[in-house]
């Protein structure tokens, strides 16, 4: 591991990273240089400098706990994929399903990475979280989690979903500051990942659950113990209009709650988040 390749997956997440810093060729010969040869207990203090450049403007105590928060969510998704590819043998199928789980477990640890660094630029603490600080067992709503594929998923896609939500719900939060757009580049990744787990749940190694890429109406996600992630996705008015037969057309509700998602608000995502928080 060297800094080069940490700040190739942060990339992916803040694409304009290295011109915030530098041109962008002069940052790639200066991290290429030094990342390389770095020792891996610098790391850390390496990382702190960079983003200090990057996005070190003052943050208010408000901004800053939002992205604690964001950074929360993160790490719980973290941990929950790389345990999943290195602690519970035979659970995701080879091929396709444990490449797709190792790319979403990378783009999980870039966020990590990217919220980390972004707070202690601006002036704040940001949190830290060990695996064995969660419970994806969601206080035994969902035992079979490392055990049982289709479970897997279907937390999974409750996490995946979650985190689109809660970032939709917490932009108004952070207008006005330079961090937005790194929220709203999480955001979008997120919203892939919770598509390509809801395709993967499709499968039959899945559970070959009728799903699709987007949510329809509210818990379309066949468990139960999820119903609070959809909260409130069966709406059907947007802007004071009904979609539903918007100008005579036939809308169906389906269709209706399909072309629009909903924001959680950070009190919803707490209450979610604590099903696995010790």
């Amino acid at each position: 591991m060297n800094i080069v390749n940490i700040l190739e997956e942060i990339e992916k997440v803040d694409g304009e990273i290295y011109e915030r810093l530098s041109p962008r060729r002069n940052a790639m010969k200066e991290f290429y240089n030094f990342g390389s040869k770095v020792a891996l207990a610098s790391i850390p203090l390496a990382l702190g400098s960079m983003f200090k450049k990057a996005y070190g403007q003052s943050a208010s105590t408000s901004v800053i706990s939002v992205l604690n928060f964001a950074l929360t969510l993160e790490y719980l998704e973290y941990h929950f994929y790389n345990h999943s590819l290195f602690s519970a043998p035979g659970l995701i199928p080879a091929g396709e399903a444990t490449n797709a789980i190792t790319t979403i477990r990378n783009h999980e640890k870039a966020h990590v990475d990217l919220l980390a660094g972004a707070i202690t630029a601006a002036g704040g603490t940001p949190v830290s979280f060990t695996y064995n600080q969660f419970d994806y067992t969601g206080k035994g709503n969902f035992n079979a989690v490392y055990s049982d594929y289709p479970t897997f998923l279907a937390v999974a896609q409750a996490f995946e979903d979650t985190g689109v939500r809660a970032y939709k719900g917490q932009a108004p939060a952070l207008m006005g500051s330079p961090y937005l757009e790194v929220a709203l580049n999480i955001h979008s990744v997120e919203g892939r990942h919770a598509s390509h787990i809801r395709q993967m749940r499709k499968t039959q190694a899945g559970g070959g659950v009728n799903i699709k890429p987007w949510i329809t109406g509210a818990n379309d996600s066949g468990v139960a113990a999820a119903a609070p992630v959809f909260a409130g996705e069966d709406n059907v008015i947007q802007a004071g209009i009904t979609i539903t037969n918007i100008n005579g057309q036939a809308v169906s509700v389906n269709a209706a709650t399909e072309s629009f998602d909903e924001p959680l608000t950070r009190a919803q995502v707490e209450a979610i988040a604590s099903l696995f928080i010790k």
